[in-house]
């Protein structure tokens, strides 16, 4: 294995807890808006909703917001009032500013790895405002030399910042806990993933396990466990 570069690590659901937050607001929302539908024809109508939206709005809370809006407004005919909006944009609201919660042992594992000379970035996808607010409640910001905020994270998204930091793949390293955003295309690439699951996946970061077939990367049951594998790597 060629030395490592540069080490990224994703943030949502990497270093901390963010797709619980969502589901408790969609579950939330459902149960508020129960009398125009059952909470399985609104989730299916606002997945919909949002796989049309995902080229316009991106993702994050305020995407969650828009799409939520026109979900109700869609199944009501425009029959949903003032007062129901508002709390979706409430709900919204909260999805902007909750605490952030350190997943375990993320402060002492990039702390470890600075220490040992490895360049570090953070590479999230997201709305840029709130990614950049979620890391400054973190407290994590100083432990990263490189922030890379990005609309997406597919091939030539992780082509781009190579070439930016004139990085080869097999000198790269991306670790978190998406399949199809962290692993997939990093791979593909030649480069290295480390995939991390969380107990909950967006629906819309979901992979077949058919798509997995030949793809080369290394899963840890934790984030503790990077270290010594990059120490086995070594």
């Amino acid at each position: 294995m060629s030395a490592l570069r540069l080490i990224a690590f994703d943030a949502d659901d990497t270093l901390w807890p963010n797709q619980p937050h969502f589901d408790y607001a969609e579950a939330q929302l459902y149960e508020l808006l129960t009398h125009y539908g059952e909470p399985a024809v609104i989730g299916s109508r606002f997945y919909e909703v949002q796989r049309q939206n995902m080229h316009l709005f991106g993702y994050g809370a305020k995407s969650f917001m828009l799409s939520m809006i026109e979900t109700v407004i869609q199944l009501t005919e425009g029959a949903v009032t003032g007062t129901e909006i508002q709390h979706i944009l409430d709900h919204g609201k909260r999805l902007l500013s909750f605490p952030i919660e350190l997943l375990p042992d993320v402060p002492e594992v990039l702390t470890a790895l600075k220490q040992q000379g490895f360049p570090l970035m953070l590479l999230t996808k997201g709305d840029l405002f709130d990614q950049e607010s979620k890391l400054a409640r973190s407290g994590l910001g100083d432990l990263f030399d490189y922030v890379e905020i990005v609309s997406e994270k597919n091939e030539n998204t992780y082509q781009r910042l190579l070439t930016r930091y004139q990085v080869r793949p097999q000198e790269f390293l991306m670790v978190g806990n998406s399949l199809k955003s962290d692993v997939l295309p990093v791979a593909r690439l030649g480069a290295h993933a480390v995939y991390v699951p969380y107990h909950t996946t967006w629906v819309m970061e979901r992979v077949p396990e058919a798509e997995l077939a030949g793809v080369a990367f290394q899963q840890v049951a934790s984030l503790a466990e990077v270290p010594t594998l990059l120490a086995q790597w070594g």
